[in-house]
């Protein structure tokens, strides 16, 4: 990577400039990311020790919950640290490895809720098909493959962004590494390559959308042909959580990467980039526990039964 000799390190956008207030939203941070590392563990290891979880449902929830939990780890230790000892430099390799891993797990959360509509489709659409369609084998394999888009598409990001030539200066107006923040920091005001890649990941992301909503209209139109009002409650239940989870994780990212140049602002920026990268991964596991009673029973007997044995 050619910036290396010039630039050593990045500054990071300083969430407060009073002790105080810094205390604070260390606080913050440390609350939110403890609750979604404790609601994402209790999914992980509830899914992996409950024999009768072992479904494709439960299986993508539990690869979800793995990238929740990445995508935390990811970019709250260090905006945490800098709040908490009033710093805001990052390594030029410490922000290249953070954004790699934070569009690594985005891009595989992103692959894999798809692939949780695709499971919600067939289930509700080919029920006599679920277990020719989505077998232990076929499960495995389209998880891999989410999880090696996601790869790729963070090494391919990453490798071109940190290639560009930066000259005016290193200071990012965000509380982690991203690629617009990088982007504003090139010479070139216009990157072929980039605007290439970019193309490409919409080309993918739009197709992913479009996937997802003809599924749901297909899911709808399913549903609402059962004939109990017992069946249709059943259906709707299982698909309620995954589709709050889509609309949230579409409509916050979405706008943080999409919203027009005259509505940005530092305190805007922040607090849409906190909501998609820190509060969502920390509300999905709520949000699917909720209208989950499989799970919220196993979940139960794990907390049960650690305290039990404590």
């Amino acid at each position: 990577m050619s910036n290396r000799s010039s630039i050593r390190h990045f500054l990071l956008l300083a969430l407060a400039d009073t002790r105080q207030l810094q205390l604070l939203h260390f606080c913050l941070l440390l609350g939110i990311s403890l609750a979604a590392l404790l609601g994402n563990g209790l999914i992980i290891t509830a899914i992996a020790c409950s024999h009768h979880l072992h479904t494709p449902m439960f299986f993508f929830l539990l690869n979800l919950a793995l990238s929740d939990l990445g995508s935390i780890c990811t970019t709250v230790p260090k905006a945490m640290h800098n709040s908490l000892w009033d710093a805001r430099d990052i390594s030029y390799t410490g922000c290249a490895a953070q954004l790699f891993f934070f569009m690594f797990f985005m891009s595989a959360e992103y692959f894999l809720l798809t692939l949780m509509c695709y499971d919600r489709y067939v289930s509700i659409c080919k029920p006599l098909h679920y277990e020719t369609l989505l077998g232990s084998r076929a499960c495995a394999h389209m998880a891999a493959a989410a999880w090696a888009s996601g790869f790729l598409n963070a090494l391919v990001h990453t490798t071109n962004t940190f290639s560009l030539p930066l000259c005016h200066g290193n200071a990012l107006g965000q509380i982690f590494c991203e690629i617009p923040q990088i982007l504003k920091l090139s010479c070139s005001r216009s990157n072929l390559r980039e605007l290439g890649l970019l193309a490409v990941t919409v080309f993918f992301v739009f197709g992913c959308f479009v996937f997802i909503v003809f599924s749901y209209v297909q899911i709808f139109r399913a549903v609402l042909r059962i004939p109990s009002e017992q069946g249709r409650h059943k259906a709707f239940s299982t698909c309620l959580p995954h589709l709050v989870v889509v609309s949230l994780f579409l409509s916050t990212g979405t706008f943080a990467y999409l919203k027009p140049p005259s509505m940005s602002s530092p305190t805007l920026d922040v607090g849409v980039s906190v909501l998609y990268s820190v509060v969502t991964p920390a509300l999905n596991p709520l949000i699917y526990s909720l209208r989950n009673q499989e799970l919220k029973a196993a979940v139960w007997i794990l907390m049960t039964g650690c305290f039990q044995e404590h």
